[in-house]
């Protein structure tokens, strides 16, 4: 239950909960943690660029990060569209890609080589070795390698993480940058394969490699993370006093990842048909389901947006009309919109983030009505209703047009001719039946 007071009495000043604060140590001031982590990827992506062009050459790395950064945009874009209820910062998303891109990839080539080196010396199986490794190796290191970036930003961005949609966005966008790479060596490794043996054309490797692995399954590496996203967007659901729930839950979707990406590189072994027979029987039902319930969640996410808004328009936080326009994505785009054309692009940033804080008011009011509220529950109220007082003048006038612009029209009864009056029977009309329903 919220604990706002009755109405807004005052303007506030300053975001609640003031008081000096505890001198941090070095290792906890946030320019030694950003300066940290910026380190270890801009280190990473120089050791991946590095042995993936050693590996392809330079004009095959070309030619792969060419055709290989095709897909990203449209990724990306998809990915953005599902996190458009309650947006999250653009550094998470830049902190995914780029782990995906850099650190997971990087783990993932030094990894999956050694253990397959080391199991065809065991074995003094070559082609066994290869196969192991597809199979088994590479699905439990490449997606814990991704994982890792879906678990940095559930336990150090938790305000950003609340739910199934951003679970999906930061482990689909972590995906799309560890294909990005894959797909340059393998891109680069092909067309390094076609000019040895003089192939070109549609006939060449690098043709069919960029069939496979860019117009038919650009979703595969993040449909396997997204399961990962998907666990731990449940556990954020789930109250900090379920201990073993957030960790299973999570693990399993982890599992499921592996297991869905180990029967994806596996297809291969079944036969001549193997791969296009899990294509048809596999993946695409599974990227349909998994699509169809982001979209629902998103939905959801709406409709939660409409029903615990009111309680804030009724103490006087919000007008009458916002609770529905910040419930349509079409009226929250009519707000942006005219607060543009009559505001400037200022405007339209501030009803934008009064959009996204509103919505994380509402997500944070849900939680604490079914009990799963954290200890900071009054504290992230008040600083979200801080955040939306202060935009207030800009996104009032801009929702409550949009709010009259996307409603519902009323429908007008039109009486008939003659009111029946107490003592006098109703006048009939041709077709009348007043029992009819």
């Amino acid at each position: 239950m919220a604990t706002f007071p009755p109405y807004p009495t005052h303007h506030p000043t300053g975001p609640p909960g003031g008081g000096a604060l505890r001198h941090a140590h070095w290792w906890q001031r946030k320019w030694v943690r950003y300066g940290a982590l910026i380190t270890l990827l801009a280190l990473s992506g120089l050791v991946i660029l590095a042995l993936v062009r050693e590996q392809t050459g330079t004009q095959g790395f070309l030619v792969g990060l060419g055709l290989g950064i095709l897909p990203v945009p449209l990724l990306i874009a998809a990915f953005r569209w599902l996190d458009r209820v309650e947006p999250g910062p653009w550094r998470n998303l830049l902190f995914a890609f780029s782990w995906g891109a850099c650190a997971a990839a990087l783990i993932a080539i030094v990894a999956n080589s050694f253990a397959t080196r080391w199991i065809a010396t065991a074995t003094a199986d070559p082609s066994s070795a290869d196969t192991l490794g597809a199979t088994v190796i590479a699905p439990i290191v490449e997606e814990t390698a991704k994982a890792t970036a879906v678990l940095l930003v559930f336990l150090f961005r938790r305000r950003d993480f609340t739910g199934i949609v951003d679970g999906v966005v930061i482990a689909g966008v972590t995906a799309t940058g560890f294909a990005f790479t894959e797909n340059i060596l393998y891109l680069g490794t092909a067309f390094g394969t076609d000019q040895l043996t003089g192939d070109s054309g549609i006939a060449s490797v690098t043709a069919a490699t960029f069939f496979v692995r860019v117009i038919m399954s650009p979703f595969a590496h993040p449909l396997f993370t997204v399961l990962t996203g998907i666990g731990f967007g449940i556990a954020a659901l789930s109250p900090d006093r379920h201990h073993i729930r957030r960790v299973l839950l999570p693990l399993s979707g982890l599992l499921l990842a592996m297991g869905m990406h180990a029967v994806w590189n596996g297809s291969s072994t079944f036969g001549e048909y193997g791969f296009f027979a899990v294509y048809a029987a596999f993946m695409v039902p599974a990227f349909g389901l998994l699509t169809w319930l982001v979209i629902w969640t998103r939905q959801r996410e709406l409709r939660t947006v409409r029903e615990e808004l009111p309680a804030y328009a009724v103490a006087g936080w919000l007008t009458p009309a916002e609770p529905f326009a910040l419930g349509s994505m079409r009226a929250r785009r009519i707000a942006r919109q005219y607060a543009r054309t009559h505001a400037g692009k200022p405007a339209a940033r501030a009803v934008a983030q009064y959009e996204a804080y509103a919505t994380s008011l509402a997500f944070l009011r849900h939680r604490g009505r079914r009990g799963r509220a954290n200890a900071d529950f009054v504290v992230r109220e008040r600083e979200l209703l801080h955040e939306l007082w202060v935009r207030r003048e800009a996104a009032r006038p801009a929702l409550d047009h949009a709010a009259r612009v996307t409603a519902p029209p009323v429908p007008v009864l039109i009486p008939p001719t003659h009111w029946p009056m107490h003592g006098y029977p109703a006048v009939q009309y041709p077709g009348y039946n007043p029992y009819r329903t």
